[in-house]
């Protein structure tokens, strides 16, 4: 079960702060698509982010899920 998080007083949900780590995650791996010019070999790389965004959100909410 996930509870708020209280950051200074304010209760913020869990999702938040999950969605939060997933763009630290994604950031690199973008500049690093980036910095080798793997996004000129795609066929949409905006697409492209928000899959690899969608997909790493969803394991961190799967780990996260599962303990009680």
């Amino acid at each position: 079960m996930f509870t708020e998080v209280n950051i200074l007083g304010v209760f913020i949900s869990p999702f938040v702060v999950m969605m939060f780590a997933a763009w630290l995650i994604i950031t690199p791996v973008t500049m690093i698509t980036t910095r080798y010019r793997l996004f000129s070999r795609m066929w949409h790389p905006g697409l492209f982010n928000l899959c690899l965004y969608v997909i790493t959100l969803s394991l961190i909410v799967i780990y996260f899920g599962e303990y009680p």
